[in-house]
């Protein structure tokens, strides 16, 4: 009997496995592979009735997997939404389809389990492990960690710990102990008898220094305690991992996620192309530029002034952006960009912003310097992403800042190498050439050094224009004042403040007058003023000039005298100078590094004489001319006239070809900073320069002299005047 039941269980076995294995049985299989179960004695249901409720029980599909079965209850009303939306499929040829069945009729298509997990399946089916489910399974994954780690903390707080002597006093003497557990060679775990818990739990353990000694001292006691070896305690050997063995690999396995994480975002730094990928490895590949939306940007045309030529320039670009069919219909090509020229401070960035913002248009804005990094290929990913960014958001205005950074002129700087700004360079290039003229993406860029560009970049079909932007005129710079000076609280009539301001502030840029008005609120504000006044306004050119006063700073008297001397004269020498710039202001009070101050109004002129260059040496030199005449010695306060003095004669002679024994020629001088590896003239030439440099400076001298000599009254009033006065 026992075997016959054997082998029943054995067919019904195979036949539960082919039917898991197969999705389905026919009812003659079934029949087929329980026809033994007719010939038990035990009393079992009709045969009939038995074979039916197997068969429902292939055909149901288990609780919570009704999804992966076509056909059942849970996925009927999705497949008939997906349905509705979809063009209703033709009548086969074979007959009507499944769909005009009536309601209750058998499906002639046998049910098929799915369990598959692609996406080729049934529309059921979805696949757990797509790209959209990455979070979710980090998330999981987490959480599993933790809750393995804090399990296995949890168990052991839950574990006691005890002395060996405790162990076989308390417990091993008292006969309570059912088991010893030794664990990983280290650790013993004693189990108690059912009925013994101790402080709640009936587990506790000691540590082991060998167990060849654990064996001996426990046999030992046991015969002590006059146990026979058969009743002695069991002990069991296993290898656990335990929370210490977790904490010590956990590194290994953070280390190894975090390579397994990178090297899953840098999938989308070696796949190249102009789509956003995963930004290569940390985010590096992907562009930093900064998306402006048209309702964030508050800066419109009536809040630029100053360059007047510049705007209405720049002004057609809104147009393009406005009105592209205009030209279009036309033949005209809309221009694919423009670059922005001149000083720092005189209102690039503002003036590309605002044409953003009369276009109503995105603003994209980037810095040059931000395509450079450490890593090789990241500018060039960079390059490709901000324009893969500027064409999603077309029509807009894509603004790099600082263009000189990354557009500089290739060769000769790298050094043998491959230069990773020129890998860059051409990048951006290929970008702007490959742009189509339809895509509505206007490329702007600022810089005060187009001299250093790249040609490339400045061709026609790249940056097809250059609008120059210089610093503002006395005009100009009274247009600034207004727009600076409306969120003032002044009782000064602002119009008359703004002409008299633009007179007292010559060569001014835009920064600089927004940080007078600035300053002078600030100092307004210090002063305790309710508003401010001419007075504010004065000290915050002085302040923006030369710097703030250091009226703590004590000058020992042999020193305040030789200041005082220095200052005066300055004061003197321009003002008997036909073509020195008049003199404004002179103070003895330490401001910034100087510790005098002399404020002149130059003239609005671009053009300058030999004579002017000339008076202007002569008047920079006033200072240590009266240092030797009235104390017979000279001191270091002249540094920087001297520097000034020798720049400006330098130019005369190099670049301006105002030197008889030089000639008409004109040479590039170095800029500040940059590396002069050779001289574009010859050693000859380069003595003759400085022979006739220093000629230049020593006439300028000379004549000084005579000057201060021969008005020394002058000088000496001056200088006692302001002995008394600060």
């Amino acid at each position: 009997m026992v075997c016959r039941y054997l082998q029943m269980g054995k067919r019904l076995e195979r036949s539960l496995l082919k039917t898991l294995q197969h999705s389905r049985m026919t009812r003659s299989e079934i029949r087929s592979n329980l026809h033994l179960m007719r010939s038990f004695p035990v009393p079992l249901p009709p045969l009939h009735v038995l074979l039916m409720q197997l068969q429902q029980l292939c055909e149901k599909p288990p609780k919570g997997f009704e999804k992966y079965f076509p056909g059942s209850k849970k996925s009927e009303p999705e497949e008939e939404a997906k349905a509705a939306g979809d063009k209703a499929p033709e009548p086969s040829k074979d007959g009507p389809s499944r769909s005009a069945q009536p309601k209750g009729a058998p499906s002639s298509k046998p049910p098929q389990w799915n369990f598959s997990f692609g996406g080729q399946g049934n529309r059921s089916s979805r696949n757990p492990f797509n790209s959209d489910d990455q979070n979710r399974m980090v998330t999981v994954a987490l959480v599993t960690t933790l809750g393995i780690l804090g399990l296995l903390a949890f168990n052991e707080m839950r574990y006691k710990e005890i002395t060996w002597k405790e162990f076989v006093n308390s417990y091993l003497a008292r006969g309570i102990v059912e088991k010893l557990e030794v664990i990983n060679k280290k650790w013993v775990r004693v189990r108690l008898l059912p009925g013994n818990q101790i402080d709640g739990n009936n587990v506790l353990w000691f540590n082991i220094g060998s167990v060849d000694t654990f064996e001996r001292n426990l046999e030992n006691v046991q015969l002590e305690f006059n146990i026979e070896p058969p009743n002695f305690v069991p002990v069991i050997y296993k290898n656990e991992m335990d929370g210490s063995s977790v904490i010590s690999i956990l590194p290994t396995l953070l280390l190894f996620g975090f390579l397994f994480w990178t090297m899953r975002r840098s999938a989308g730094l070696m796949g190249g192309g102009g789509a956003r990928r995963g930004g290569g490895i940390f985010g590096m590949g992907e562009t930093t530029a900064k998306l402006i939306n048209p309702n964030d940007i508050g800066v419109k045309f009536k809040d630029v002034a100053g360059c007047e030529e510049a705007k209405l320039e720049i002004m057609e670009f809104v147009n393009f952006l406005k009105n592209p069919q205009q030209y279009m219909e036309l033949g005209a090509k809309i221009p694919k960009g423009a670059i922005l020229t001149g000083p720092p401070g005189t209102g690039k960035t503002l003036l590309a912003k605002a044409t953003a913002g009369e276009a109503n248009v995105p603003f994209i804005t980037v810095s040059g310097s931000e395509f450079l990094e450490m890593f090789v290929g990241v500018g060039p990913s960079r390059v490709r992403d901000m324009f893969s960014m500027a064409r999603k958001n077309a029509p807009c205005i894509l603004f790099i800042d600082e263009i000189d950074a990354v557009g500089r002129k290739r060769g000769g700087r790298s050094f043998g190498g491959h230069s990773e700004q020129e890998n860059t360079l051409n990048q951006l290039l290929v970008e702007m050439d490959g742009f189509n003229t339809t895509t509505n993406v206007v490329v702007l860029a600022a810089t005060n050094r187009v001299d250093i560009l790249d040609h490339a970049l400045l061709r026609p079909g790249r940056f097809d224009r250059q609008i120059f932007v210089p610093a503002p005129d006395i005009k100009g710079r009274a247009s600034i004042f207004k727009v600076h000076l409306k969120p003032l609280k002044t009782l000064l009539d602002k119009s008359n403040l703004a002409r008299k301001m633009a007179a007292l502030t010559p060569g001014f840029t835009g920064a600089d007058i927004a940080n007078v008005c600035n300053e002078a609120a600030l100092i307004a504000a210090r002063d305790l003023n309710d508003s401010i006044n001419m007075k504010h306004f004065e000290q915050a050119i002085e302040r923006v000039v030369a710097g703030m006063e250091k009226k703590t700073n004590v000058l020992q008297p042999e020193e305040k005298k030789t200041v005082a001397y220095h200052e005066a004269g300055h004061a003197v020498a321009g003002w008997f100078l036909e073509h020195a710039d008049p003199l404004l202001k002179v103070s003895i009070i330490p401001r910034g590094k100087g510790l005098g101050y002399a404020q002149y109004l130059p003239k609005e002129q671009y053009l300058y004489t030999t004579e002017q260059l000339f008076d202007r040496m002569c008047m920079t030199l006033g200072g240590r001319v009266s240092e030797q005449i009235f104390f017979g010695r000279i001191t270091t306060g002249a540094q920087d006239d001297l520097k000034k003095v020798t720049q400006s004669a330098y130019a005369q002679v190099v670049q301006f070809g105002m030197n008889e024994k030089v000639g008409n020629l004109s040479f590039d001088m170095p800029q500040p900073g940059d590396m002069v590896l050779d001289k574009p003239y010859s050693e000859q030439t380069s003595q003759i320069i400085d022979s006739e440099v220093r000629m230049m400076v020593q006439k300028a001298y000379d004549h000084t002299m005579d000057l201060l000599t021969k008005h020394k009254l002058d000088v000496e009033k001056i200088a006692k005047r302001l002995l008394e006065m600060e």
